[in-house]
């Protein structure tokens, strides 16, 4: 985990993303300010996901399921009547961490490529199990009916009232993934990762350690998912494919896998490159490859720890 200590600069990342909404229209950019919001809540699925693997060793190939099922908690409240974004969003956190937590318990009884398999096997379950509901509209997605309302006349459909709680919710995620390294939790998360059976006989409570990281991590993915069915109205079963849990991992391996700068970096420049390659050409996919290919090889530890690389090798 990295200990590098940058204090003003998370501040000036979130002083530019603030003013990105006012800037961007003057200079013509406009659409950028839905591309950055989105940006911004891959992010927040991304860090959960950088914190189970680099903070706890846990690789997990289905947290695209968590995010899904955020966002079809979101639909199913829709389709009830609810209306509200703020019952909305702690009902897909809430319902995220349950599921994490059931997956979980079950999940972390098994260790390495087993743990890696199982968390796929049940990720892809979940995504079947939606694809079977009609009422949501199946294989084809579901259209929520109406922006939710966030209160005091505004609602998602308003880019920038969206755009606030966006910023607010990736600032506020950041700040709890900056802070868990050195909170005792993420301390013993830590030794846990390093060495399981020393802790277990130092009378730590590995698995429930564990049990918590996973549904914590699972509960922000959750709200991942919400926040993208706000933004784009729509939600379909590929959100919690497997291939977006792939997607994942390699925007966190990109950054730098435990890196607080990690999942951010990864997520930016992932998505920015693949925007920029599709208005280039069609095989957008190889370039990108490309980059794989080129950040296991030069900068393994991610493009995050390129700038401690050099100061340690100073």
């Amino acid at each position: 985990m990295s200990t590098m200590k940058h204090p003003l600069l998370p501040w000036l990342v979130l002083a530019l993303l603030a003013s990105l909404p006012f800037v961007l229209p003057v200079l013509g950019l406009g659409y950028y300010v839905g591309f950055v919001r989105r940006l911004m809540i891959v992010a927040l699925a991304a860090m959960s996901l950088s914190f189970l693997i680099g903070g706890g060793g846990m690789v997990v190939l289905g947290h695209a399921a968590f995010v899904g099922v955020g966002a079809y908690t979101v639909v199913a409240l829709a389709d009830g009547g609810v209306a509200s974004a703020w019952v909305m969003l702690p009902a897909a956190i809430v319902v995220a961490g349950l599921v994490a937590t059931l997956i979980g318990a079950v999940s972390l009884r098994t260790k390495g490529v087993y743990f890696i398999m199982i968390t796929l096997a049940f990720a892809q379950m979940l995504y079947y199990a939606v694809v079977s509901l009609r009422r949501y509209g199946g294989d084809d997605g579901y259209t929520l009916p109406m922006p939710a309302t966030l209160g005091q006349g505004l609602t998602t459909a308003s880019g920038d009232a969206l755009y606030a709680l966006v910023l607010a919710a990736a600032a506020a995620v950041y700040a709890l993934m900056a802070r868990l390294p050195q909170a005792r939790f993420g301390a013993a998360l830590a030794g846990i990762r390093d060495n399981e059976t020393r802790m277990q006989a130092l009378g730590y409570p590995v698995y429930r350690l564990k049990l918590v990281a996973f549904a914590g991590a699972g509960a922000i993915a959750g709200l991942s998912g919400a926040l993208l069915a706000l933004q784009d109205g729509f939600v379909s079963p590929s959100m919690l494919h497997w291939t977006q849990s792939a997607l994942l991992i390699v925007m966190v391996v990109v950054g730098g896998v435990g890196h607080r700068w990690g999942a951010p970096v990864g997520v930016a420049l992932w998505l920015t490159l693949q925007e920029l390659m599709r208005q280039v050409t069609d095989y957008w996919h190889w370039p990108l490859g490309l980059l794989l290919v080129a950040v296991v090889f030069l900068a393994p530890r991610g493009l995050a720890a390129l700038r401690l690389g050099r100061r340690v090798a100073a």
